[in-house]
């Protein structure tokens, strides 16, 4: 449903942008004037360079019911602004009652909420006001069914986030250490690019509104993508993940590992519902068949999320060794390798794979 659905608004987006400097909004593609401007909402953001989040902001938008394919009109004109039905990344007003959400004026300190405590972008304020909505559609419930919420904070924490930081300048880590090295792949970045460069000769309004155009199908279809492949993989493993960490004492009297009866995303979900179950010590390892070679694999669980430590890495005695080299090391047989980090390791049966976390816990 919500395919047919996604390529419908694709092809009809591309013939609703208009840019109004000042004056009466004119739309550019003129095979839309059949259609009644009175029927049609008319959601506003600001002309020039353009970032990630008003693009995401816009495109999602239009997935709410209030505001489907409705017309974008791109301007800074106050006069305009206030003729809009909905008014995005500009303005330097935030009230949902009236379908504002700019974040750019002083003393605007808006998060999501939840445990997260990142100042939101328009992109964030648009998913907080109508994730729940364009969720619900997409998995074809009801808003107040668990799974909606479940995802609506996963989408946030996996994908709107960091557009919320980024639009706002927060760095990801607390250091003044310069990085490392660069990184123009993500999202923001290939948005930026997408803006006309200073050396086109066409610097029209019209190149612009094209250029947003690509901005707003390149966020959308990411977002779209995060949403359905959450929804396809990561929400059905939570159940898994529940009942393999109820039985984790029957592995190890420990607690600290947990074993898969099936491979599934597990991150994520393991350090929710250590939070929720209250488990404690949390887990360490985490063992699972590789489907290609059905040998085992021992993963030392991270500190975060979003972080390479490992709460217990495998020894360092182990660390670069394969086969019979790592077998005689360890003493247990049937040794694959363990990574020079020691975040993974792998054994060639499960009973290997579990005396190596067992021996890993003590050395």
């Amino acid at each position: 449903m919500f395919k047919a659905f996604s390529s419908k608004f694709l092809d009809t987006h591309r013939l609703l942008f208009s840019f109004q400097p000042a004056g009466q909004p004119t739309l550019l593609r003129r095979s839309l004037a059949v259609m009644s401007t009175a029927a049609v909402k008319r959601v506003g953001t600001h002309n020039g360079s353009f970032h990630c989040d008003e693009a995401l902001g816009c495109f999602m938008i239009r997935l709410t019911k209030k505001f489907s394919e409705a017309h974008i009109v791109r301007t800074r004109d106050p006069k305009v602004l206030e003729t809009l039905d909905a008014v995005l990344d500009v303005g330097g007003v935030y009230d949902p009652a009236k379908d504002r959400y700019d974040h750019h004026q002083k003393g605007f300190e808006e998060i999501f909420g939840h445990g997260f405590n990142t100042k939101l972008s328009s992109a964030g304020l648009v998913y907080k006001h109508f994730g729940k909505e364009i969720i619900a559609k997409e998995l074809q419930v009801d808003e107040d069914h668990p799974d909606v919420q479940r995802l609506y904070l996963a989408v946030y924490k996996n994908f709107m986030e960091a557009i919320d930081a980024i639009d706002n300048g927060i760095n990801q880590y607390d250091t003044d250490q310069p990085p490392k090295y660069v990184n123009n792949t993500h999202l923001s970045s290939r948005v930026g690019k997408l803006n006309l460069d200073w050396t086109d000769p066409d610097q029209s309004p019209e190149k612009e509104n094209g250029a947003f155009e690509q901005a707003m199908t390149l966020t959308g279809r990411e977002f779209m993508d995060n949403v359905r492949s959450l929804a396809r993989s990561w929400l059905p493993a939570r159940s898994i993940v529940m009942q393999c960490l109820e039985a984790r004492i029957d592995v190890d009297p420990s607690g600290e590992i947990m074993v898969l009866d099936r491979f599934c995303p597990w991150k994520l979900h393991l350090f929710e519902l250590e939070e929720e179950m209250k488990i404690n010590p949390p887990i360490k390892y985490v063992l699972y068949q590789d489907d290609r070679s059905k040998s085992w694999r021992v993963q030392a669980v991270a500190m975060a999320p979003d972080r390479f430590e490992s709460r217990k890495a495998l020894p360092a005695q182990w660390r670069g060794l394969r086969d019979d080299e790592l077998s005689r090391e360890s003493g247990i047989p049937g040794g694959v390798f363990v990574h020079m980090s020691g975040f993974i390791g792998g054994s060639q049966t499960y009973e290997g794979a579990v005396a190596m976390a067992k021996a890993a816990l003590k050395l």
